[in-house]
């Protein structure tokens, strides 16, 4: 799971530069950050029957709880991500798995390998998003689901701002490059999943709060991303936690801790028989 945008490279692999950015703070990025999205996790794999007898691939896997989950539900799984520091946490979660380094645009796996591909918030962030998508395509059987997750639509939504909160930290991302919120849109989704030589099917959106005990456990997270590497890089490490800082104070609770409002859309595909 992909928390913003990168700035810089469409044109290079996408796993050339989130390896880099998303492997500083792996460890952060597990033990806070990526535990918010247990909601949305739990919902699309759901939708897409996860059980015993399933072969799941987690394409963008993160340190691994979404493969997690699916083994607890009896799933034999696997992911990939482009990160070692990542990968090498989600072998520790889910030792019984298999997880490789690698690019969402050349997947390690032969053709109608799964049953199941899930992408949360990883696709789009490929340097070539249908490529990728289209890869995912090809590793699922016939009749197989893709599950493709992106934020929910901006408008009205609270993390929405915490989202963008570093966005005059970083210079202007190149042309044609999708914000964090292209996808958001219905239509654009399901075109997206069209491009790639899926099916478009149910799309349903999940509420996922983020939640954090203190200020320091929400900057602690919210610095794990691959977005605030990139900040931290160009603006330095006081003035990322300071965008951070400001843009979580609205949601302040009356215990010190921090409620955020999100929402993320999930688009079920299949692949045709």
């Amino acid at each position: 799971m992909t928390d913003g945008q990168d700035d810089s490279g469409r044109g290079r692999t996408s796993r050339a530069l989130h390896a880099r950015l998303w492997g500083a703070r792996a460890r952060d990025w597990a033990e806070v950050q990526e535990g918010v999205g247990r909601p949305m996790f739990e919902a699309a794999l759901a939708h897409a029957g996860t059980g015993p007898g399933v072969r799941l691939l987690d394409a963008g896997c993160g340190s691994g709880i979404a493969a997690a989950m699916a083994a607890d539900r009896g799933a034999s799984v696997w992911g990939i991500d482009a990160s070692d520091e990542m990968i090498a946490i989600a072998r520790e979660r889910v030792p019984q798995g298999r997880f490789d380094t690698g690019d969402l645009q050349a997947l390690p796996y032969e053709a109608a390998a799964f049953d199941v591909v899930t992408g949360f918030n990883s696709f789009q962030f490929a340097a070539d998003p249908v490529a990728a998508l289209a890869e995912a395509a090809r590793v699922v059987r016939p009749g197989g689901q893709v599950i493709v997750v992106t934020w929910g639509p901006p408008e009205g939504m609270p993390a929405a701002a915490v989202v963008g909160a570093l966005r005059t930290l970083l210079p202007p991302p190149p042309p044609g490059t999708p914000g964090p919120f292209a996808l958001s849109d219905e239509g654009a989704l399901r075109g997206f999943a069209a491009a790639a030589g899926l099916a478009p099917g149910e799309v349903f959106d999940v509420a996922c709060p983020f939640i954090y005990p203190d200020e320091a456990t929400a900057l602690r997270g919210l610095c794990s991303t691959g977005v605030a590497e990139r900040g931290r890089e160009l603006a330095g490490e006081e003035a990322v936690a300071a965008a951070y800082r400001a843009a979580i104070a609205p949601f302040r609770q009356h215990d010190g801790g921090f409620r955020i409002d999100a929402t993320f859309r999930c688009l079920v595909a299949s692949r045709a028989a």
